[in-house]
């Protein structure tokens, strides 16, 4: 056994809960470990006004296990129809902590999402002028450019026009996945921050390729060649104030990830935590985790910094359950492929 680390305990600032069922069976998985989360909108229909995310918002509430000590930081939805006088009464009163971009088609439930960027100017200075923040899924839905490309032509596109037309509008790039992206986050300056998942530090393309198709392992973005997970690497364990954890945890039943169409997207609650201790000690970085996962966050997004910390001991290889039982359906949980020696004891 090692000496024990212990951790401001941590926030989440991208995750998927679902509804229903679904949110009933994986909100433990993340209640447990963590303090707060940026909770996506993009349920069917989606949560677009700030009505609409205080009904969520009290659903995640009445589901929380006994004890929990938790809180759900509410996003809105982004439409080319979004109201802005509705979106900055939803910030001002506290209960929304951002809005998400997705471009209509990018990824899941992203089909309301916005097609003509035009239209969403006047929320998008009303953001700025309020300070909230906007999360955005980075990339282009134009079919010509390869999978494997589209962060990078977003960038150059779409995102770097919208901040250029928009003075002081707060912006976290979402997972990204690439050096173009990392890049990118860095040129800057303080209004602009970036998330990075736990499966991409450790997933590159020929994990959910070669040798196979691995269902379990296909997200959006896609993961990429190594350089850029090398790259996310280096990013996530520079202490750097403008990288911080998002997970993009993101829960769907087997029967939709092992499908001739599968769904994408990881599902990562239940072992973040041990995950990242084994990438940082690799990367030779475990004194720096504590600022990716519960401080750089917290301060973009102006919320005080959590009381309750997390223990984590290095021993006996750890395990956990291979799936989630929900009502809708066995959900799997993330499988690095190697072993893992971090648990997270207290």
């Amino acid at each position: 056994m090692t000496d024990p680390l212990t951790l401001r305990r941590p926030d989440d600032f991208h995750l998927h809960l679902r509804d229903g069922a679904m949110l009933q069976a994986v909100l433990p998985e993340t209640t447990r470990h963590f303090a707060r989360a940026i909770v996506m909108p993009n349920l069917v229909p989606p949560v677009v006004t700030g009505a609409q995310a205080a009904a969520y918002r009290a659903r995640i509430l009445a589901a929380l296990p006994e004890g929990a000590r938790f809180e759900p930081l509410m996003t809105l939805y982004l439409t080319e129809g979004t109201d802005a006088g509705d979106v900055v009464a939803a910030a001002q009163s506290g209960l929304v902590k951002a809005v998400k971009l997705y471009p209509a088609g990018a990824t899941t439930n992203s089909h309301s999402g916005v097609r003509d960027f035009d239209k969403v100017r006047g929320v998008l200075e009303a953001m700025a002028e309020a300070g909230l923040p906007l999360c955005v899924h980075g990339e282009v839905v134009d079919q010509a450019v390869d999978i494997f490309d589209r962060e990078a032509v977003f960038i150059d596109t779409v995102l770097d026009p919208i901040r250029r037309a928009t003075p002081g509008l707060r912006v976290v790039m979402e997972h990204i996945t690439t050096t173009e992206g990392v890049a990118y986050a860095r040129s800057g300056g303080a209004d602009l921050a970036a998330t990075i998942t736990t499966h991409h530090l450790i997933l590159n393309r020929n994990h959910i390729l070669a040798g196979g198709i691995r269902p379990h392992y296909y997200c959006l973005p896609v993961a990429k060649r190594e350089i850029h997970r090398q790259a996310l690497r280096a990013a996530a364990t520079s202490g750097e104030a403008r990288f911080f954890l998002g997970t993009d945890s993101a829960p769907h039943v087997d029967a939709l990830k092992e499908h001739a169409c599968g769904c994408a997207g990881c599902f990562t609650a239940t072992n973040t935590m041990a995950l990242l201790a084994h990438v940082f000690e690799e990367e030779g970085a475990l004194d720096r985790l504590e600022a990716f996962t519960s401080v750089n966050g917290a301060v973009f997004y102006r919320l005080p910094l959590n009381g309750g910390t997390i223990t984590l001991t290095k021993g006996e290889p750890a395990t956990w359950p291979a799936k989630i039982q929900t009502g809708a359906g066995p959900v799997t949980v993330f499988d690095p492929g190697f072993p893992v020696h971090w648990h997270v004891t207290a």
